[in-house]
């Protein structure tokens, strides 16, 4: 079922920007390069609040777990853009050898190759959401109408081989523009981000990124890792491979535990 969808401040005081500006345009014309201005400005603040990928401006995004969860000293590994049928089976037994709970942000098409892989995840006890069905690199430019059929394929392949519609939805590479919380209220779906982001379709070396995600590292943080499009070690492994065993074992350390979003959310 959707749910109510309220805009954010920034949505809403651009739309009083919006009719303030036409207003003034029709009671005095003169002033139009004022308004375009005003206009223009408005434009540009939406659409780098649109490039990062957790901020608040154009609706919630659930950057940090709940102070209940962080109280508990849990964290949420999420691992994104699989399931990979070489790279997830190997992240799934180091999660299982540490009794470790992650949640999988599934791109709708891979899921269609890999049913079986998907209802692994969730078998073992993991948690699978929502990623987009195409994963387009474009996703931030889409119109409404465009946005919603990608993000609804994915919820209706992913109930359908999980059982379970996902709660949450990540954007690619986190990018989105102000048609996007909306559409999300219409699907009864919630942004996700991350708190520490490793850059590990990109960097390959796994020194870097596990400094990248223990860092300053603390209770409620959401840790951003991905199983597809993984970047690769210098002797070709998957990266998240070579870093996953060793953040696993900093966790413990540190006495953090990892669950899923579901678990941390309740």
């Amino acid at each position: 079922m959707p749910r109510p969808w309220k805009p954010s401040p920034a949505l809403k005081a651009s739309f009083v920007l919006h009719a303030g500006g036409l207003l003034a345009v029709v009671v005095a014309p003169a002033s139009w390069p004022w308004a375009l201005a005003l206009l223009v400005a408005n434009h540009a603040v939406l659409t780098v609040a649109g490039l990062l990928p957790r901020s608040t401006l154009l609706g919630p995004n659930l950057t940090r777990l709940p102070a209940a969860a962080a109280a508990r000293r849990e964290v949420a590994l999420t691992i994104d853009d699989g399931p990979d049928p070489e790279v997830t089976p190997q992240v799934l037994d180091l999660l299982d050898a540490a009794g470790a709970r992650a949640t999988f942000f599934c791109i709708g098409w891979r899921v269609r190759e890999n049913p079986a892989l998907c209802r692994e995840i969730v078998a073992r006890g993991h948690q699978v959401e929502n990623h987009g069905d195409a994963h387009a690199k474009a996703f931030a430019t889409f119109g409404p109408g465009r946005m919603r059929a990608d993000i609804r394929a994915a919820q209706v392949t992913l109930g359908e081989v999980c059982g379970r519609r996902p709660r949450y939805f990540r954007a690619t590479a986190g990018l989105r523009n102000p048609f996007l919380d909306p559409v999300l209220a219409s699907l009864d779906l919630q942004l996700a981000a991350w708190t520490r982001r490793p850059y590990d379709t990109r960097c390959s070396d796994p020194d870097t990124v596990l400094r990248r995600l223990s860092r300053q590292l603390a209770a409620g943080d959401i840790l951003l890792l991905h199983d597809g499009n993984a970047a690769r070690t210098a002797d070709g492994q998957p990266v998240i491979l070579a870093v996953l065993p060793r953040l696993l074992a900093t966790l413990g350390e540190r006495k953090l535990i990892p669950v899923t979003l579901d678990e941390a959310c309740r």
